[in-house]
């Protein structure tokens, strides 16, 4: 670790003690280059099994900030409109009241179609076109682009779809050889065996709130409909079972270590050991313009602001480095982004979920923010 990122190792030390922590790991970027990288704790409580340096573990929806930059970089290369109707990359899409769909609608979670209607099995997701032909046949619960709601699944399967529709590959396999392996990156939506072997297993801190019913919106949201058990820790077509984390479930199916995931968001912003950026100063601005804040459709109010598929500085949420900041966090409290004016790229994953009051992350982004003079 560099000199004068002794806050950040010492927040993350705190998280240790002040909270059920069990396994953890965060990395920070500066300017291209790693400074901090620190993991600790247990991987497996089951078998006692250390987290090493490398260990990846499920991030949930950290899983759209893959998706997110594999959009941004197709409309860099003129590839994709965000503001074009969906419907000029997927024709089919254009039913029952969605022709206006616009990609940016969907990065904002403004689409109208946060759950679907159809009740679809686990292999039925996980064969993909079942689910792309359900979010044809889907009619938008508001018009689209008045409200917005959290489009948990759905967004990474209607953007992925688009992705496919562009370059031939479905997100997870143009994400691997387009990103993650020409960067050398542990994250991957859709792992093979050998990338599962190894990683952390989730665990469930005592009192953790439990999801509504079934019939909640927001359970539907998570589980397809019941058809993914959340996070399901012990149970099948949950977030520990690798069935899950093989098959491509782009919302929220990534599979990463600290670092692979705060790599990114490096290499997004400023580049990592002396590569060119992925994603140009333009394109950072464009992602970074709120699309949505506010009460929700369901009428919550969080304090979230979105950009285009990114999480943006949300001061009385998520509050970050500044108003170039841009990530999305995960239901097991990991959170990872991006900053080009400071030059940042962070990460912090972690197996115990702990729910309400988890402020393991913004602690060690307060900790980062006093060591890269962030306001």
């Amino acid at each position: 670790m560099d000199e004068g990122f002794g806050a950040v190792a010492d927040a993350f030390a705190g998280n240790f003690d002040d909270f059920p922590e069990l396994g953890a790991a965060t990395t920070v970027f500066v300017g291209g280059r790693k400074v901090v990288e620190l993991w600790g704790g247990v991987a497996d409580e089951r078998s006692g099994r250390p987290w090493q340096q490398d260990t990846v573990v499920p991030v949930f929806s950290c899983a759209k900030g893959l998706v997110a930059v594999s959009v941004h970089l197709l409309a860099q290369q003129g590839l994709l409109d965000p503001d074009a109707p969906v419907a000029r990359y997927w024709p089919e899409f254009a039913r029952n009241g969605k022709e206006s769909v616009t990609c940016r609608m969907v990065l904002g979670h403004r689409a109208g179609v946060p759950a679907l209607d159809a009740s679809l099995s686990f292999d039925e997701i996980a064969a993909w076109t079942p689910v792309v032909q359900a979010i044809e046949e889907q009619k938008p619960l508001w018009e689209p682009g008045s409200a917005y709601e959290y489009h948990g699944q759905v967004l990474g399967f209607l953007l992925g779809e688009v992705v496919r529709r562009i370059t031939g590959y479905t997100p997870g396999a143009h994400f691997r050889r387009t990103v993650a392996e020409p960067l050398g990156l542990r994250a991957w939506i859709g792992a093979s065996e050998a990338e599962l072997a190894g990683r952390a297993r989730l665990v469930e801190a005592e009192g953790r709130p439990a999801m509504p019913g079934p019939e909640h919106l927001l359970t539907r949201i998570v589980t397809m409909n019941g058809a993914l058990a959340f996070p399901g820790l012990d149970q099948p077509h949950g977030w520990n079972d690798p069935a899950l984390l093989a098959m491509e479930l782009p919302g929220s199916g990534a599979l990463a270590s600290a670092s692979g995931l705060a790599g990114l968001y490096a290499a997004a912003a400023t580049g990592i050991d002396g590569a060119p950026r992925l994603l140009s100063e333009s394109t950072v601005t464009d992602a970074v313009r709120e699309v949505s804040s506010g009460p929700s459709w369901l009428g919550l109010d969080m304090g979230v602001r979105w950009g285009s598929g990114f999480l943006l500085d949300s001061p009385s949420f998520r509050p970050l480095l500044g108003a170039r900041s841009f990530g999305n966090d995960g239901a097991g409290g990991q959170f990872a982004f991006g900053d080009d004016e400071f030059g940042v790229g962070f990460a912090y994953v972690a197996n115990r979920m702990v729910g309400h009051g988890d402020d393991r992350a913004n602690r060690l982004i307060s900790a980062l923010r006093s060591c890269v003079g962030a306001a």
